[in-house]
């Protein structure tokens, strides 16, 4: 039996109504899950920042665009 292990993600987001929220904690086994468990909570609110934790230390979550340029290169 394999134990799932979650990661704590720290978001910054613009809620549907235009007020930005920061330091949003939330837990998931990779980041797509806690964004997932995000939208439940806010609606149509827009991800401005995303920064991963592991333990104590802070880990930034590469962008799309970022991973894209490193391809590119």
């Amino acid at each position: 039996m394999q134990s799932h292990q979650f990661i704590k993600y720290a978001f910054r987001i613009r809620t549907r109504l235009g007020v930005v929220v920061d330091n949003l904690m939330i837990h998931g086994r990779d980041e797509y899950d806690a964004q997932r468990k995000l939208r439940q909570v806010y609606h149509d609110c827009q991800i401005i920042e995303c920064v991963c934790h592991h333990g104590s230390v802070r880990i930034p979550v590469a962008s799309f665009e970022e991973v894209a340029n490193l391809i590119v290169r």
